[in-house]
């Protein structure tokens, strides 16, 4: 059994994502080894693609099964608190002090980010930076090329 510092802070949401990623994979699984089976009665496996391309479509599910099902074993859902402090599963508003523009985000486990989505993980620089601090405060992150400045507004559960 994991130790407990080994667990990866994910929110409810996410656990929720990896098992319905894990399901449809699973409900693929059959249809990917009939597949093979069918590929393989064809007779000469070294000069049969189709044989090739279906082992290496099974292989590639398997694989993503494993990996999905690793992250679910170690992940450990985290609730947000009912606080204004910046946590996992928040979404935090923030202006950036150089150009003045806003962003809003929601601090998320390492499996879940998505900056396309608005979703930033806990240890990116300005996840690691916003963490534990509460609106009205200013923060500094350390990105790998330069120090910006962010200003907290607001911290909610929900987006609204």
């Amino acid at each position: 059994m994991p130790n407990s510092r080994d667990f990866n802070p994910i929110t409810a949401a996410g656990y929720q994502d990896l098992q319905a990623k894990i399901a449809a994979l699973e409900a693929d699984r059959p249809e990917k080894i009939a597949i093979l089976a069918e590929a393989r009665a064809h007779g000469d496996l070294s000069e049969n693609a189709e044989y090739s391309a279906a082992k290496r479509d099974l292989r590639h599910l398997e694989s993503q099964l494993r990996f999905y099902t690793k992250q679910l074993q170690y992940a450990k859902v985290v609730a947000p608190s009912n606080s204004d402090v910046v946590d996992l599963g928040k979404w935090v508003t923030v202006t950036f002090l150089d150009d003045h523009e806003q962003a809003t985000y929601q601090l998320v486990g390492t499996q879940e980010a998505d900056l396309a989505a608005g979703k930033i993980t806990r240890v990116s620089p300005l996840g690691k930076a916003l963490l534990g601090h509460h609106p009205g405060e200013t923060v500094t992150i350390s990105a790998p090329h330069a120090n910006y400045r962010v200003k907290i507004n607001q911290v909610q559960l929900t987006l609204k």
